[in-house]
């Protein structure tokens, strides 16, 4: 991969950010891909969406191998989709959408679809050690995890933990912050969280 040059605008120099450092390490972080007021309004919506009961517990798996088991992961769901005619989910997607158009421009990805889901921790929840891409369906390529947590502290616990052979990270869900991997080659958990932790979480695919 290599990472196009020139002037860039505070957006394009977000996605860079995260695909320089994913190229540097595996694993792509930005701290700003998402601003402070996106964020408060997608940590809104969440949290109404909750207060409705319509997030739906989380599984693992996909179609018919779908299953639900709480001693694996205990976070619940809502799929984004542009259906919905929310203002600021559209806005996410559109971000979404850009930095696609940015990393097939820039890195040769051939991403042509992507899924993201919110997704809400309650204090106490996790989901162990596990790989994205499924075993019957190749078509994840990258992870994305776009975090929606102010004020969050080391001993909030709920770190991101991502296994690597030569160095382990514990990523810490502050607000604003995204992360970004191959779905198919780092295993990854979510450690278990002391407080209510949010964020939206997706993949870039292609083929399918």
């Amino acid at each position: 991969m290599s990472v196009i040059s020139g002037s860039k605008s505070m957006e394009d120099n977000s996605f860079e950010t995260l695909i320089a450092s994913y190229i540097s390490d595996n694993v792509g972080i930005s701290d700003h891909f998402i601003s402070d007021n996106l964020a408060e309004h997608l940590k809104t919506n969440l949290m109404a969406l909750n207060k409705k009961k319509l997030l739906q517990p989380a599984g693992t798996g996909n179609a018919g191998k779908l299953a639900h088991n709480a001693a694996v992961r205990s976070d619940s769901i809502y799929w984004l989709d542009r259906k919905h005619n929310d203002k600021y989910e559209n806005e996410f997607l559109d971000q979404i959408d850009d930095f696609i158009k940015y990393l097939n421009r820039s890195c040769f990805a051939g991403i042509t679809d992507y899924e993201f889901h919110y997704s809400l921790y309650e204090t106490g929840s996790f989901y162990t050690k596990h790989l994205d891409q499924f075993s019957n369906n190749p078509g994840r390529k990258y992870s994305m995890i776009s975090y929606l947590n102010a004020d969050w502290k080391e001993s909030d616990g709920g770190q991101l933990k991502i296994y690597q052979s030569y160095n382990d990270k514990k990523i810490t869900p502050t607000q604003g912050k995204t992360v970004f991997f191959k779905s198919n080659e780092l295993q990854h958990e979510v450690l278990i969280t002391n407080e209510k932790r949010m964020s939206i979480t997706g993949w870039l695919k292609s083929g399918g």
